[in-house]
């Protein structure tokens, strides 16, 4: 298959209770707890005509990178997966040379939004992870709230080659009002720093979790705009953020409303394109995608 014409998820998840590494993932979260696997996203990707996905990691454990590569390997639509290192652990940078050697890792993602310092980023002690990153070909992927993004970009300008991308618009407050948000004009003048480098990337995923319970459409458009703003045409990767978007609507939800918004503001091809699938394997250097077939015709 033409890599131009792979449709691409570039951000779900998949994971297994029994492992026990998933702390975030309580009880609580009743749709959500639950395994999540191959099986449940196949119908899904088959139903909108996705040929391949992204596969993040969703705990904080190498343990949890493996499995999710053990999987990758039997599970032909996963084209890569962003997984998991301890940066501040003595041995990072050799834990991060024998994942890499795994064909499917594609990245990495620390679990930023949840550490109690806003500027770990930046600790001078990671500069040597930063650098092997660079040195493999990985990715990093950044899992920001809107207080990060000004650490975000002094570590982009720290680390010019670095291949960064925000994961979610870095979940704008978008329950708290639109362009009424307090925070609107910030993380949009942030965001567009950051997009001056050419070597960050975005992902239009994840927003309808920080909306409200009764979100529409139009709710999404301010934020919507903003990013195709700054990342379009050429690295803004749609993700479904899958399960973790059955907790406000779900995949299809979340589809339609994208295509919705997309139609008045998109009318570019190469640019939706790019959106829905080759901005995914140009920015995690997937170069011969081999996805599972998923229903779609020639």
């Amino acid at each position: 298959m033409n890599a131009s014409a792979v449709r691409v998820d570039a951000h779900q998840h998949f994971w297994q209770l029994a492992r026990g590494d998933y702390r975030w993932l309580t009880p609580e979260l009743t749709v959500l707890y639950r395994d999540f696997g191959p099986a449940d996203l196949e119908p899904l990707l088959a139903r909108h005509a996705l040929d391949g996905t992204i596969l993040v990691q969703a705990a904080p454990t190498v343990a949890e990178t493996e499995f999710l590569l053990a999987l990758a390997e039997r599970t032909p639509f996963v084209l890569g997966v962003v997984g998991w290192l301890d940066f501040d652990a003595a041995d990072a940078t050799e834990v991060l040379a024998r994942l890499a050697r795994h064909p499917k890792l594609v990245g990495v993602r620390p679990m930023i939004q949840d550490l109690a310092d806003d500027r770990w980023m930046l600790a001078p002690g990671l500069a040597p992870i930063f650098r092997a990153l660079v040195e493999h070909g990985l990715a990093f992927d950044a899992l920001v709230k809107p207080r990060h993004l000004a650490h975000l970009v002094r570590l982009v300008e720290r680390h010019p080659d670095l291949r960064v991308v925000i994961d979610h618009g870095a979940k704008p407050a978008i329950a708290d009002g639109g362009r009424a948000w307090p925070g609107f004009e910030r993380w949009s003048r942030e965001l567009a720093e950051l997009a001056r480098s050419p070597r960050v990337a975005a992902k239009l995923s994840g927003l309808v979790t920080e909306a409200r319970a009764d979100w529409t459409a139009p709710d999404l458009a301010p934020f919507v705009d903003v990013l195709c703003a700054n990342f379009l045409p050429d690295r803004l990767l749609w993700g479904s953020d899958w399960p973790v978007v059955e907790l406000a609507g779900g995949y299809t939800r979340w589809w339609d409303a994208t295509h919705a918004l997309l139609a008045e503001r998109v009318r570019d091809e190469r640019a939706r394109t790019g959106l829905f699938g080759r901005n995914a394997l140009d920015f995690y250097r997937i170069s011969n995608p081999r996805p599972a077939a998923s229903g779609r015709t020639a």
